[in-house]
């Protein structure tokens, strides 16, 4: 009998022991942090454990803003209202920097550009919050996802890899890609003065043959079937992302999860079987895997190199990311062109004077300024991310306020580019000119992020954008489709919700 009370009151204890750490958890820490951040002037939806789940609500806002369209402008109410519905509705009630509620977890929305330039240059004290486990099947354990000394290899290594040089070498690459797509367009519309096209289609269909020639030396129809199994993934990563994750969860042997384990070793082994034949095959020393797979040596001399499993993390998060992000990017690029005549036509009159022969190359995608204006001015208003985060790894002090110890932060990139009181009353027209000289404040402009975790990869999405635009400029003239629906909408990158509809005609 004493013993079996013994038990008893040890299970009473340990049971009362969970119940508090849950308490503390949810629902000491979260008031404690939020009572902290009112007093500093970061007001928000109030934190309720089970009430007013606030990430529940966000998913809702974003169903209703994506249920609807608008005529094509760029105005802050257009975009940021459809691509960041949440940030839009609570800002208008709280101000620019809020807090709000993912589960449990305290996130400070962040639009000034001060406090974001803080965030984003301090890694020691700033950190990346560690992927949803449901998420990290799409992009593994690659850069985007590392941290610490692991980090600071990938990042070495990518850094060569990613080199303008080396972006630059790849550029016959581009066209070759992109003069297969113009053949392809010309036989099927030669009979025709104007035909329509589906260019955000179209451009991941290009931007994947690219990633594919650059990565691997291969083409689109070698790594079809990794693009196809990545995109299958996305709808599966968009839920998990957008959701409280439970501990555990990824162990259920749920339809889902039964699913994302499929689709991501059968990613893993498409990717190893296209490294094998990539490795018996003529070596390509300028191909990103083989800059990827080349060690090289840090500043004590020592080299450093990546084993086989982690370059296919970084071929995962490449293929994905290069392919997006470029795609995306340029279905913006030629929306804007289409809608904006003159700037299409200015464009047009200087990669002729360029491109002496009609191809660009390294040398003369310099003379590019006016594309480079158009370009940037298309991040501006259509970044390839909505929104960057962040987690204060320690208890920190940021501009004036006193930030508790795993506090993240969304830091509202689109409403920074489309604020007024930094862009000007014009921030809602599409104005290249703006950037004809560079700009007073760092954090007013950060399409790729800012500091040392800037992407890796711009070098080759702004040649990118400038090889493809160039040649089919030279060639259509192009205006926007009378079924192309406005609907900007962010799933893993900002994209239009209905395609990208344009029609082109042949410039004799």
């Amino acid at each position: 009998m004493v013993a079996n009370a013994m038990m008893l009151l040890v299970a009473l204890a340990i049971v009362l022991i969970l119940l508090l750490k849950v308490v503390y958890k949810i629902i000491w820490v979260p008031l404690k942090v939020q009572h902290v951040l009112k007093k500093q002037g970061i007001n928000g939806p109030g934190y309720s454990p089970i009430l007013n789940n606030t990430a529940k609500i966000r998913r809702l806002m974003i169903a209703e803003a994506e249920s609807k369209s608008s005529c094509f402008t760029h105005n802050y109410e257009t975009v940021v209202s459809r691509v960041m519905p949440h940030y839009y509705n609570w800002s208008t009630i709280y101000g620019k920097n809020f807090l709000y509620w993912f589960g449990p977890k305290p996130r400070v929305a962040i639009a000034d550009p001060n406090l974001i330039k803080e965030i984003l240059l301090n890694t020691t004290s700033f950190e990346k919050i560690k992927h949803n486990p449901l998420s990290k099947l799409l992009l593994g354990d690659g850069l985007v996802g590392l941290d610490g000394h692991k980090w600071a290899i990938h990042r070495r290594i990518s850094n060569h890899a990613f080199k303008m040089e080396i972006v630059k070498g790849w550029i016959s690459e581009m066209v070759d890609s992109t003069t297969k797509l113009l053949d392809k367009w010309e036989d099927v519309t030669s009979a025709r003065d104007q035909f329509e096209m589906d260019v955000h289609k179209e451009f991941h269909k290009l931007s994947a043959d690219i990633i594919s020639r650059t990565a691997f030396g291969s083409s689109f129809e070698e790594g079809k079937r990794i693009f196809e199994l990545q995109d299958q993934q996305v709808s599966l990563v968009l839920e998990a992302i957008r959701s409280v994750y439970i501990p555990g969860f990824r162990f259920l042997p749920t339809k889902k999860n039964r699913l994302r384990k499929r689709l991501e070793k059968e990613t893993g082994d498409a990717i190893r079987m296209l490294l094998n034949n990539c490795s018996r095959t003529a070596n390509n020393s300028k191909s990103l895997l083989s800059l990827l797979m080349h060690p090289i040596k840090n500043q004590d001399d020592k080299q450093e190199t990546l084993d086989i499993e982690e370059v296919v993390d970084e071929c995962k998060t490449f293929h994905f990311a290069g392919k997006e992000t470029t795609a995306n990017f340029l279905t913006w690029a030629f929306l804007l062109l289409a809608l904006h005549q003159e700037w299409q036509s200015k464009a047009r009159e200087e990669v002729v004077r360029a491109c002496r022969n009609g191809i660009p190359t390294a040398e003369n995608i310099a003379d590019l300024k006016i594309v480079s204006m158009i370009l940037n001015e298309t991040l501006r208003l259509y970044p390839p991310a909505v929104m960057l985060m962040r987690q204060a790894s320690k208890n920190v002090k940021l501009g004036n306020l006193d930030i508790p110890v795993n506090t993240q932060f969304y830091l509202a990139m689109n409403a920074v580019h489309h604020d007024k009181e930094i862009w000007g009353d014009d921030a809602h027209e599409f104005n290249p000119l703006r950037f004809a000289e560079s700009r007073k404040h760092l954090a007013s402009f950060f399409p790729f992020g800012l500091g040392p975790r800037i992407c890796v990869g711009q070098n080759l999405a702004l040649v990118e954008a400038k090889v493809v635009l160039s040649m089919i400029i030279q060639q259509y003239s192009f205006c926007i489709s009378p079924s192309y629906v406005h609907a900007p909408t962010q799933a893993m990158t900002l994209q239009p919700q209905y395609g990208a509809q344009i029609l082109f005609s042949k410039i004799s």
